[in-house]
């Protein structure tokens, strides 16, 4: 199983513990993570359904590449890591 982990600042707004999933793509293992914790959706994710403009996921150490339908490969053995960028002045 795939392991989704979330950084710490997602985790002060909602519940975001990692979670073992299973799915081919990043969009399949978000899904299983939103159907435990829904909350999460909206932090991650905008109303289209695409990647919030300030967070990223890495697969294994690699930046996805497909923001928007998240189709980005993934395996049974692989670590998908959500953050939540800071911004400000």
């Amino acid at each position: 199983m795939s392991i989704v982990k979330f950084t710490q600042n997602l985790q002060r707004h909602t519940a975001a513990p990692a979670c073992e999933v299973n799915g081919g793509t990043v969009r399949e293992a978000l899904e299983q993570v939103f159907g435990q914790h829904p909350r999460l959706r909206g932090y991650v994710l905008d109303d289209q359904g695409r990647l919030r403009q300030h967070v990223v996921i890495f697969i294994d150490g690699e930046m996805i590449e497909d923001r928007q339908g998240l189709s980005d490969s993934i395996n049974a053995s692989s670590e998908l890591f959500v953050i939540q960028a800071l911004s400000g002045g």
